[in-house]
């Protein structure tokens, strides 16, 4: 079938590859460095993960003019321009001197850099047959999940070496390179056939999600609805999704076609995206963290053990186009079931979990996650009509986006929530009237008239609490794949 290709068609597979991986690289090595950068700028453990989680509900807001923007640039000029800007905001963040300058930087960096991925997977459907969509995407996910392996190995090397800020300056020739084979190999596809730009549907779609992500980022701190910072929030987010539906439905010129949500296998397909997105980043922001304070890890060795989801994710492409051709539904169902084992495994670590351990258990993830991207994509495009095709992608990428980062605030959510509550159930039982029950870490930490003795508990204690935290964490993150699984009999099979 490779035979088949044409060399404009491997040229097309470098370039979205190329550009896929610097997007790729900057994401996952960003994850690795957050600990670093919580020092540096003087953040909270949920203050620091604004900067991955605002830059990606920058992407999914920005992800609706993807369709607009090829319509009226076509896709050499969009894909260099995208590429060009999301590189100069990465050096940019790099320059930051406050934690409020890098999210502006981050929010600049995701908004510039947003039409890549959805314009990289419709220009792949667009230049393949759709017998080839299974391999071509394969092809397409190589080079995407080089992103994942080279961003935090090299991100932790050079943070560990150098400083953080070189995480972001590293991308600089990594994007001027993307943009020769882009200049190369595309043409002014799509320009001239745009229609009435949809601003009031977008600003709309943007307030929503942006008002979503405040409230889930925010509510922890301002103690939820107890707050009316919170419950403004909550409103508005409701409030601008259900005139973004009044108005689609109504409007001559919707921001998104209503033919794209009568195909039911890219509803179905859109869904699972959201629950992929979901998946995608949460093992590589709890991780790093977890491995640098609780287990004193270098962000080198961070990196390289966070790499290995990104090897998983390549092993799968050995098998993934055979058996996504063989069958697609029990390919996507294997691929989340794989992911829910894994994260069930990091639910049964501890403080003295191993280093083969984090290995296995992000490899096996990243397994799952390669195993089943290409089958939901297959399955999701596959009976929608080709004119749609840059517009369902960006409605694709928009809802991964935005699983990630609304998932990733949740999971803090219940990180803060479960390790509070553990310090204060653990540390209530240190005390005078308890010293038979605790004398092993009595004798482990000093003896009862060492003065620095009870620091030295309540250091341990808070090593406990934070380790509750993260196995909640862990089996939430199992949870989802294992409840999506089933809903994969409800495709249609491809003819």
């Amino acid at each position: 079938m490779l035979s088949e290709f044409t060399s404009r068609q491997w040229l097309t597979l470098l370039t979205v590859q190329l550009c896929t991986i610097l997007f790729g690289i900057t994401v996952t090595s960003v994850a690795v460095i957050l600990p670093q950068m919580k020092g540096a700028l003087a953040a909270t453990q949920d203050q620091i993960a604004w900067v991955l989680t605002l830059n990606l509900v920058a992407t999914a807001a920005a992800t609706p003019l993807t369709g607009w923007l090829a319509s009226k640039l076509g896709w050499r000029r969009l894909m260099v321009g995208s590429v060009l800007g999301f590189t100069a905001a990465s050096v940019a963040c790099g320059t930051a001197t406050s934690l409020e300058t890098l999210l502006v930087f981050r929010v600049v960096q995701g908004a510039l850099g947003a039409p890549i991925f959805p314009m990289g997977q419709a220009i792949i459907l667009a230049r393949f047959e759709r017998r080839h969509h299974p391999i071509a995407v394969m092809m397409w996910g190589v080079g995407g999940v080089m992103g994942p392996i080279l961003g935090p190995t090299f991100g932790g090397l050079v943070a560990d070496v150098l400083d953080w800020r070189w995480s972001f300056f590293m991308i600089l020739p990594l994007g001027l390179v993307a943009c020769i084979p882009t200049v190369l190999a595309l043409g002014d596809e799509e320009r001239g056939t745009s229609r009435r730009f949809d601003f009031v549907g977008f600003v709309l779609v943007a307030v929503a999600i942006g008002a979503l992500q405040l409230m889930f980022d925010r509510g922890q701190r301002q103690d939820w609805f107890e707050s009316a910072e919170i419950v403004t929030e909550c409103v508005l987010a409701a409030g601008a999704f259900y005139l973004f539906l009044i108005h689609a439905r109504f409007s001559p010129s919707p921001l998104f076609e209503g033919a794209t949500f009568r195909d039911r296998n890219f509803v179905l397909g859109a869904g699972f995206a959201l629950v992929m997105g979901m998946l995608q980043f949460t093992p590589m922001v709890l991780f790093p963290a977890l491995l640098q304070d609780l287990r004193g890890y270098p962000e080198s060795i961070v990196g390289y053990l966070i790499s290995m989801r990104g090897v998983g994710n390549f092993l799968s492409f050995f098998v993934v186009a055979q058996l996504t051709r063989l069958d697609a539904r029990a390919t996507l169902a294997a691929g989340l079931l794989i992911q829910a084992g894994a994260a069930a495994w990091m639910g049964l670590l501890d403080l003295n979990m191993t280093f083969e351990q984090v290995l296995w258990t992000n490899l096996m993830h990243g397994f799952g996650f390669g195993l089943a991207y290409t089958p939901m994509a297959v399955l999701a495009f596959s009976t929608l009509d080709s004119r749609l095709l840059t517009q369902g992608n960006a409605i694709f990428s928009l809802l991964r986006m935005l699983g990630s980062s609304l998932f990733i605030a949740v999971i803090l959510v219940v990180f803060v929530r479960s390790a509070a509550e553990a310090y204060a159930h653990l540390g209530a039982g240190i005390t005078i009237f308890s010293t038979d029950s605790i004398l092993a870490w009595i004798s482990r930490f000093g003896d009862l008239g060492d003065p620095v003795l009870h620091s030295r508990l309540g250091e341990e204690v808070r090593r406990q609490a934070a380790m509750i935290g993260y196995v909640n964490s862990f089996n939430l993150l199992a949870l989802v794949p294992a409840i999506a699984a089933p809903a994969v009999l409800l495709f249609r099979r491809r003819a």
